[in-house]
């Protein structure tokens, strides 16, 4: 005869057996960004006639994000461009990732950190295109999930 403790411990076993098998792993996500470069979003803002347009996607499972972009009309070439944050639109923030190269069209990949990766998903990056003119910044755009 089977005692009621060993049946007991095997029903346990069946039950987390079966929990195990059913969960349901994390979901990788591909998530898309997009933003427009105007000298209105720099800050502060300026008179430039450039423009621009960074898209971009965030691949939850590898951490990797990749990018395209690409401008015109700048009063000059571009010097630098790149990822800055956390930041809201109107403030400023530091390098969070270089844009290389940056010459338009662009186009190239990087892996986040867990910080950085919070970040981008709740808004707080921008894309910061910078010249001679404008070192801080000639054009400017702040990264939008879902677009």
């Amino acid at each position: 005869m089977i005692g009621p403790m060993v049946l007991r411990s095997g029903l346990t076993g069946v039950v987390l057996g079966a929990c195990v098998m059913f969960a349901s792993p994390a979901v990788a996500e591909t998530l898309s960004f997009k933003a427009d470069l105007k000298a209105s979003e720099a800050v502060p803002p300026n008179d430039s006639k450039g423009t621009g347009t960074v898209t971009a996607t965030y691949d939850t499972a590898s951490k990797k994000l990749t990018w395209k972009g690409n401008y015109s009309g700048l009063s000059g070439p571009a010097t630098m461009a790149h990822f800055h944050g956390p930041a809201e639109p109107g403030k400023n923030a530091g390098v969070a990732v270089p844009i290389t190269p940056s010459t338009s069209p662009f186009e190239n990949s990087a892996n986040l950190t867990d910080a950085q990766a919070a970040d981008l998903m709740a808004g707080r990056w921008y894309v910061n295109v910078h010249t001679g003119a404008h070192p801080g910044g000639e054009i400017r755009g702040q990264l939008v999930k879902g677009m």
